[in-house]
């Protein structure tokens, strides 16, 4: 079987190659994913075709995105699923009630996007056990949003679960979807010269001239469909001039243009069998027939189409251009027609979604009971995580609506729910619409608020405070909770402008202050980022602390920004975690990418300042599919921090730079500050103060929220060391400030500044102290800098026994972290204490960091599959590290990881 799979794909014997390959590790126990990319013609479904014939008796699943059902959040990955739902009693009751939910085949709360994701994993893996399991997915540049997500989330997971997800996705030049970024791919491209003009002979209808032939293949690339379909019902002029000559379009369009010839030949019944199935985007035989019958068709239109489809139980065209060309090539009339008879064969009580989009697109003029259905759809959409779902039966429900106060409503709703999705490019023509209707006060402010967010969104530059700030005036006295929400997006791009924009600041405060107060968090955050702002940040301290306290899952991107940032600025790394990881979690669960923008590398932040470097990495790497401009500039900013604390001078520097350009280009004074501190983080890690204290000196110009700090905190170390004792006390005087906050950050900070800078006879105390808060607090990077400051202060006191055990602690925990450059430093002050070094490979031990992680999680005595829901990892997988991890160890189970770890 395997061998009639190859001959029937002329010219792919490398790709069937890698096939076969797949198939053989999957069958070993091993994963894989694989994303075929390439034009449209190319072969990317001949070669799933292949893939499922090369499978045997392996369990094979498939499915396809289809453009025409883009809007309904999870179908896809529902049809890819349904074979396997009979598993579904196996997984925790936590996932299978989420993939339920997900699925609609139960009520319940929105599904989180992880734990949906946990689910599938797991599905994949439990059918698995019973046999290897291949998943095919085509036209994945079709795939609605979370199936996207989803399967790009399991995608990345799969390890040793025998399952295959071979992607085809349609691209240009070798590049597809940014959902699928970073996954291994296969690269389509069309066939050598003589392999095209074998397929060309076969269809050419008699002899052509060489030089005729070779300008066919010259101008089709080698495109399998296209040399095949492309010379069907020329004439022999019209091949002798290769179809029309130069110019005559993209070839994808001229090879849906041969189809749409093929289409417009066929009696008119069997041109209404291929529309009602190009617009029934599920492939579901049964409900075809039962909308033919009423539009008078019957089995016999066919027969005529065999060539371009396939019906029986399921419904497949030949290709997706036969699909669009049948689309794109009907009438407005004999479309609605299409639409009609699937609403009226379409089961309202079991789809009312997919009936109600039916009947939207069959409706020849507004229609107000169409309308409600689609926005019934949005709230179900909704209740199952699909904001951008949401969005797109709002859209159609607006356009609709007669009344036009109905329709202003509903383009607004749709507006909002399109940029909380982060799908910004509808919103500004929704907003034109309703601005056509009889809006109200109210609608008006808001069309307003949503204008500024979404030039906000766009990027933190310079001039995105006014609009905000007039948004906010507007609402004022109409929806005052709102008018906070506003002016709170308007301090966040004021403390992006920093230095830039001097003034803005204050006007924010200003304009603050002059809004009706509001206890909700919004409210909380707004009078405490005022209070900083004019009465200086001591003074905000008890308000910020109160606005986290109060703060619910993040669903506003200018909430997440100022609670992110309030407790960085009272040094509460706790508090900085949990509010990010809830907002990553809630991004995850709606969808909505505006927030998922900015809370990853805002949780990479975090994380990195708590020495967790491996998964900042990972972390910042998911940030780039799905960012905006002000998660670009976040992104930047944490990449520009996370190198310099890795302290590889070249790209850590490249990193830097990267941030500095930016912050110019957009008049980001917050960016330039975050790489001159990410600077002055290096430099001191290098040993290079002098250069340290340069960059720490221009950071500390301008006080920007949090960064201001960590500044100080890298120029009182710097200027001691280069011998600038004014600058040192400056800084230590700013950090005593800080220290009122009473979080260990700020405590630690302070006390590390004392030991540096204040009286001799304290430093050892204030040392010890410095040690203590940052331990307490989390913060692993810091806690082992204190070490190896301790260290070399105890080592110039010639203490060296006790200058070892701090020096020795502090460089295994840098080797650990991966950060290169204070690891060396603290590795040549051991050295000069007269203990001889090993010196380890950076960045880990023999285990990997997630063998490492497992292996922490088994001795503590969780089990596989609570270990897999941590680490978002299958059981299986987890199995399989831990046998790893037995190996590497030397041990034989569970019993002995803790003292194998201990002896490390």
């Amino acid at each position: 079987m395997a061998d009639q799979a190859k001959r029937q794909l002329l010219g792919r014997e490398r790709e069937s190659g890698e096939l076969e390959r797949l198939l053989r590790e999957v069958r070993g126990g091993r994963s894989r994913v694989l994303v075929v990319r390439g034009e449209a013609g190319v072969g990317k479904s001949a070669l799933l075709d292949q893939l499922a014939g090369l499978a045997g008796q392996l369990q094979v699943v498939r499915a396809a995105g289809v453009e025409a059902e883009a809007e309904f959040a999870y179908s896809a990955l529902q049809r890819l699923c349904a074979p396997l739902l009979d598993r579904l009693e196996r997984l925790p009751e936590v996932q299978r009630d989420a993939l339920r939910v997900a699925f609609g085949l139960s009520g319940g709360a929105a599904p989180e996007m992880l734990l949906v994701g946990m689910a599938v994993l797991g599905l994949f893996a439990e059918a698995a056990a019973d046999a290897p399991l291949v998943c095919l997915v085509d036209d994945a540049q079709w795939l609605d949003l979370m199936s996207q997500r989803i399967l790009a989330f399991v995608g990345r997971r799969l390890d040793a679960e025998s399952v295959a997800l071979v992607f085809a996705e349609r691209a240009v030049d070798g590049t597809g979807d940014e959902g699928f970024a970073g996954l291994p791919d296969l690269v389509l491209r069309g066939l050598g010269d003589a392999e095209a003009r074998a397929l060309l002979d076969s269809v050419l209808p008699g002899p052509v001239d060489a030089r005729v032939r070779d300008r066919i293949v010259a101008e089709t690339g080698g495109n399998p469909l296209a040399l095949l379909e492309l010379p069907r019902g020329l004439s022999p002029a019209e091949l002798a001039f290769g179809f029309g000559g130069p110019g005559a379009g993209p070839l994808a369009t001229r090879v849906e243009d041969g189809f749409r010839r093929r289409v417009q030949a066929l009696p008119a019944d069997t041109r209404a069998l291929l529309l009602v199935a190009a617009v029934e985007p599920v492939g579901d035989g049964p409900l075809l027939w039962d909308a033919l019958r009423f539009l008078g068709v019957g089995p016999e239109a066919a027969a005529p189409a065999g060539e371009l489809i396939t019906v029986g139980a399921a419904v497949r065209f030949r290709h997706p251009l036969v699909r669009s060309a049948v689309w794109r090539g009907a009438d407005a009339t004999a479309l609605r027609a299409a639409h009609r008879a699937l609403a009226e064969a379409t089961d309202g009580g079991r789809d009312p979604d997919r009936r109600a989009w039916h009947r939207a697109h069959a409706a020849l003029g507004p229609d107000e009971e169409v309308a409600v259905e689609l926005e019934c759809s949005a709230d179900r959409a909704l209740a199952r995580g699909g904001r951008a779902a949401a969005a797109s039966f709002l859209e159609r429900a607006a356009a609709l609506t007669p009344d036009p106060k109905g329709r202003a409503r509903r383009a607004l709703a749709a507006a909002d729910a399109y940029l909380t999705a982060g799908l910004t490019a509808r919103v500004p023509d929704l907003l034109a619409a309703a601005e056509t209707g009889a809006l109200d006060p109210l609608q008006q402010a808001h069309v307003h608020r949503l204008r500024a967010r979404v030039a906000a969104l766009a990027g933190p530059e310079l001039g995105v405070v006014r609009p905000l700030l007039d948004a906010a005036d507007r609402l004022g006295a109409l929806d005052p909770a709102a008018a906070r929400e506003t002016a709170l997006m308007a301090f966040g791009a004021a403390i992006w402008a920093g230095r830039h924009d001097d003034g803005a600041l204050r006007q924010v405060a200003g304009a603050a202050r002059a809004l009706p107060p509001g206890d909700e968090p919004a409210g909380v955050l707004l009078r405490a980022l005022a209070a900083w702002t004019t009465d200086g940040p001591a003074a905000a301290h008890s308000l910020l602390a109160r606005a986290l306290r109060a703060v619910p899952d993040i669903d506003d991107p200018a909430l997440l920004w100022a609670a992110a940032n309030a407790a960085a600025e009272l040094g509460d790394l706790g508090a900085w975690l949990d509010v990010t990881e809830r907002a990553v979690r809630s991004a995850r669960t709606t969808g909505a990418l505006s927030i998922l923008s900015t809370a990853l590398p805002h949780r990479a932040a975090a994380l990195g300042f708590a020495g967790r470097l491996a998964e900042t990495r990972e972390l910042l790497a998911g940030a780039t599919a799905v960012e905006n401009g002000a998660g670009l500039a976040m992104r930047l900013a944490a990449t520009a921090g996370i190198g310099a604390y890795q302290g590889r001078e070249r790209p850590a520097l490249a990193a830097i730079g990267a941030a500095e350009r930016e912050g110019e280009r957009c008049g980001l004074g917050r960016l330039t500050a975050i790489a001159a501190w990410a600077r002055a983080v290096l430099h001191n890690g290098l040993g290079n103060y002098p250069l340290a204290l340069e960059a720490a000196l221009r950071g500390a110009e301008y006080q920007d929220l949090a960064v201001h700090h960590w500044t100080c905190g890298e120029l009182v170390e710097a200027a001691v060391r280069a011998g600038d004792p004014a600058a040192a006390a400056g800084a230590r005087e700013r950090l005593a400030d800080w220290g009122r906050a009473g979080t260990p950050w700020a405590l630690g900070a302070r006390a590390v500044a004392e030991a540096l800078a204040g009286p001799p006879e304290q430093a050892e105390d204030r040392y010890r102290e410095a040690v203590g808060h940052f331990g307490a607090g989390g913060l692993g990077v810091f806690e082992a800098r204190a070490r190896l400051l301790f260290g070399e202060w105890l080592r110039r006191q010639n203490r060296r026994a006790l200058a070892r055990d701090e020096l020795r602690a502090a460089y295994e925990e840098f080797a650990r972290m991966g950060q290169e450059a204070f690891a060396e430093r603290a590795r040549r002050e051991l050295l000069a204490t007269g203990e001889t070094v090993r010196k380890r490979a950076v960045g880990g031990p023999e285990l990997t960091p997630q063998e490492a992680q497992i292996a922490r999680l088994a001795a503590a005595g969780h089990p596989n599959a609570e270990i897999g829901a941590q680490l978002f990892l299958s059981p299986r997988t987890v199995e399989w590290h831990l046998r790893k991890v037995f190996g590497k160890l030397g041990i034989t189970n569970r019993r002995e990881i803790e003292g194998a770890l201990a002896s490390r």
